[in-house]
């Protein structure tokens, strides 16, 4: 199977640019419910795999012993913009801990809203590894290794412990057999997974609806959906997607973006994953495209579209913020694909 058009992006009359991708959604035991394009693409996870790399802070007890709040197991999850509240998490949760930011081994970049990176800019602010929008990751990877005795200085090593833990939640949680997993290194410096989307879908979806978890998952799994929907301002940040979409609904769902164009959403009620790929690795288009696949599959209220309208069909601004075009999804799920089971 190959990938199709998924998004469309408009200038004038013209249809200037074509994203290609690839769509998989299935419930939480692994049933493929619909599709576009190849549902078994693999891809590296990226950051939206960061709220199952979360449940390691809980299930090694770090969370318990340093009594971290939902709004930084939240902070764990994101890919945040650097606002002070973002900061004040990572901060906190170091703090509880004994270190301190230069622990942080991920990286110094600037913010990930270009609006406020050029705040920070303006500012003269003194950007160090805790702005990055991975931050929380790390401040989470740490606080495992500090409460289990572990070198922090060599925390991000994929044979480190930590890591290793990480990979077999991974493993679990999209039920994909570990040896099958493909290891890089992210732009973080934290080793990355790459799995087929089914697989992913599959994983977001026991992340949501958490009954064909292991035992020991299925509650700290619960308390990441939790803390997702408590705090959805942690998870990106002011006019994010992934805060705007779970805010949103409510207590519904969870989505998380990854960089290289990936986005997967878990839904609780449905007991549903979704997971897509932009080829083009374009995040700036994955709105229309996950808007336009929660329509389509009846997922969202007409209040909920309503409030999320602006990304449903995305304007194509020029230099001056004036619209010149549209972003728009262009692609049909094909939900007759049989209830196949992958694995």
């Amino acid at each position: 199977m190959v990938s199709i058009p998924l998004v469309e992006v408009t200038r004038g009359a013209l249809v200037e640019c074509l994203h290609r991708g690839n769509i998989a959604v299935t419930d939480s035991n692994g049933v493929l419910l619909a599709a576009a394009g190849d549902p078994q693409a693999v891809t590296y996870m990226r950051s939206a795999a960061k709220p199952i790399q979360a449940l390691n802070v809980i299930t090694s007890g770090a969370a318990a012993r340093y009594h971290l709040t939902d709004a930084e197991l939240a902070v764990i999850c994101s890919s945040h913009y650097a606002e002070p509240h973002h900061l004040k998490a990572v901060r906190d949760i170091l703090r509880k801990i004994g270190l301190t930011a230069d622990h942080i081994l991920g990286g110094t970049v600037t913010s990930l809203n270009p609006a406020y990176a050029l705040k920070l800019a303006a500012s003269r602010t003194v950007l160090s590894p805790i702005y990055s929008d991975c931050s929380g990751k790390h401040a989470g990877m740490l606080a495992v290794c500090v409460h289990k005795g572990w070198p922090v200085e060599t925390y991000l090593d994929h044979d480190h412990p930590c890591q290793q833990e990480i990979l077999r939640l991974i493993a679990a949680v999209c039920r994909v057999r570990e040896a099958d997993i493909i290891v890089g290194i992210d732009g973080c410096s934290a080793p990355v997974h790459a799995l087929p989307l089914t697989a992913m879908a599959r994983g977001f979806a026991a992340m949501a609806s958490p009954g064909p978890l292991p035992d020991d998952l299925r509650r700290p799994a619960e308390r990441i959906f939790a803390a997702m929907n408590a705090h959805p301002e942690m998870i990106a940040g002011s006019g994010g997607f992934c805060s705007d979409l779970i805010r949103a609904t409510g207590g519904r769902l969870i989505g998380k973006i990854g960089a290289e164009g990936v986005y997967c959403v878990g839904l609780r009620q449905e007991g549903t994953g979704i997971a897509v790929k932009v080829e083009s690795g374009s995040m700036a288009v994955l709105p229309p495209v996950v808007i336009g696949a929660l329509e389509q599959l009846g997922f969202l209220s007409p209040g909920e579209l309503r409030e999320l309208e602006r990304y449903r069909i995305m304007p194509n601004l020029n230099d001056r913020k004036r619209p010149v075009g549209s972003v728009r999804p262009v692609f049909t799920l094909q939900t007759d694909v049989g209830a196949s089971r992958w694995t």
